[in-house]
Order: structure tokens, then sequence, then C-alpha cells
């Protein structure tokens, strides 16, 4: 029984640490089969990983819109902060479906550009720029935040960090973030 309490009060205490440090401990319970086969995500680049996930089916579908796909398949290393299907419908009716059209290629580029980073940025790395501005693929900034040991980009909530790539990392969001 002694030890049982002992087991139980470590795990408690290890939790506390990863949260204390703003670590998200559901990265990992979430970022799907891929993660636990490739922890360390050295077989597929990002393109692979959020094409292959199927809570990214509107940003794969935006990232082939706009010409993306070769440049988030390159060496890198890049950081996506990756807006889910749910984040996308949050957005105004016809937005999406306005952005998807040619003559909108433009603003989709940039759009989605403000969703990526050079460099490979963890969720650890990500507290340390608490109150920062981070510079993103389409020049614009992004402010960094922690709030109730919870991270945010742009006002957009991480609910998901540390998805390891060949090229790069994913941080998922629940919000598309608007310039």
């Amino acid at each position: 029984m002694k030890k049982k309490i002992k087991r139980i009060i470590t795990l408690v205490m290890m939790l506390s640490l990863f949260n204390i440090l703003g670590i998200n401990c559901y990265a990992y319970s979430k970022a799907g089969d891929l993660s636990q086969k490739d922890p360390e995500g050295k077989s597929q680049d990002i393109v692979d990983v959020i094409s292959n996930d199927p809570r990214f089916k509107t940003l794969t579908t935006a990232l082939k819109s706009a010409g993306l796909i070769d440049t988030l398949k390159g060496k890198g290393p890049f950081t996506v902060f990756a807006p889910t299907d749910e984040a996308f419908a949050k957005l105004p009716k016809g937005t999406v479906e306005n952005l998807l059209k040619p003559e909108n290629k433009d603003a989709l580029t940039k759009l989605l550009t403000y969703h990526v980073t050079p460099g490979k940025l963890k969720a650890s790395e990500i507290v340390e720029l608490n109150g920062k501005d981070l510079k993103m693929l389409n020049g614009g900034k992004a402010k960094i935040e922690i709030k109730d040991r919870e991270g945010y980009i742009d006002g957009a909530k991480i609910i998901v960090t540390d998805i390891m790539t060949k090229n790069g990392i994913i941080h998922v969001i629940d919000t598309v973030m608007m310039e």
C-alpha cells in the first residue's frame, strides 16, 4: 500500500512540474498514432503529419490552394502553429471558401505563413518567450503569452504541443490567427 501511495505522489508531482513549466501534458495523448510510432519525428515532414491527421483537413486544403506544400516539405526547420478544422469553423461564414478562391491566393498565403516561424521551437522554449513577439514567416509578429499555465500565440490557445517532424515541429492551436 505504501508503494502505491508513493507512486501516486510521484505521478502527481511530475504532472505538477509539467504544469509549472507550462508544458501541455495533453500533447502526446492527442498527437495521434504517428507520434507514438515516431516520437522523434524522423520519418515524416510537416506536410505528411498534417495531411495524415483528421483534425487538419481544412488546413491541408488551404496549404494546397496557397501552393505552400513544397515550402513546408522543405528542409526547414519550421515551427507551425496549426489551426484545427474546429478553429477554421470559428471564422465568419464564407471566410474559408472565399480564401480558397484562386483570386485570393495571396491573402491565403499571407494568412497561412502567419502561422509559421523559422526554426524549431519546443513548448519549453515558447514558455521562455512569454510577453515577446515572435517573427512569423510572412514578416508579421505574433505575441506569445502564458496565462494560467496555458500558452497562447496571438490570442490562439496552444492546445497540443511538440509534435515532432523531420523538418520542424507542430503545435496545435484552437483559433485561426489573423494578422
